[in-house]
C-alpha cells in the first residue's frame, strides 16, 4: 500500500469508534489525514464536544508535520515550549502535542498518514487509534511505546 484511500480511512474511523464503544470511552472525534496532511475522513460521534474535531486534527497534523507520534510531541513540547508556540503560527493548523495522534505506517515503515482522536483522555484516544490501525494490518507509531 502506497497511500491511504478513502475506503481505508473510513474503515480506520469505524474501527476506532468501535474500540471506543467497547471500552466505554467518551464520545470521540476521529480524523484520518493522508501523508501530506490532508483530511481524508472525519467523524464526530453524537455527544462529542464542539472542539473535538479540531483537537483530533491538531494531534494528527502534528504527527504528520513533525514525523513522530503525538505522544513524543507531548514530551518535546514540555522541553521546548517556545518552539511549539512558534510552530503553531507556521502550519496550516495548530499542533496539539498530546497523545492521540498516531502515524500510520506500512509494513516497510513508510508513513501513509495519521489518525487523530479526541474525546476521552489522551491515553484512551491513543489506544483507540492504535487498535484501529493494527486491526487493518498496518503499523501504528505513537512516538514511544506505552506501558
Amino acid at each position: 500500500m502506497n497511500a491511504l484511500t478513502l475506503k481505508t480511512a473510513v474503515e480506520l474511523i469505524t474501527r476506532a469508534i468501535a474500540t471506543g464503544r467497547e471500552i466505554n470511552a467518551a464520545p470521540l472525534a476521529v480524523v484520518v489525514l493522508d501523508a501530506g496532511g490532508h483530511v481524508l475522513a472525519l467523524q464526530r460521534e453524537d455527544g462529542a464536544s464542539v472542539m473535538r474535531p479540531q483537537v483530533a486534527i491538531g494531534k494528527a497534523w502534528g504527527a504528520i508535520a513533525l514525523g513522530k507520534g503525538s505522544r513524543l510531541l507531548a514530551e518535546d513540547a514540555a522541553k521546548r515550549p517556545a518552539f511549539f508556540a512558534a510552530l503553531n503560527g507556521l502550519g496550516q493548523t495548530s499542533v496539539v502535542p498530546a497523545p492521540g495522534g498516531v502515524l500510520v505506517r506500512d509494513q516497510a515503515g513508510n508513513v501513509l498518514g495519521a489518525v487523530g482522536i479526541s474525546g476521552d483522555t489522551s491515553d484512551i484516544d491513543e489506544q483507540c487509534a492504535i487498535s484501529a490501525i493494527e486491526a487493518l494490518g498496518l503499523r501504528a507509531d505513537a512516538g514511544i511505546q506505552v506501558g
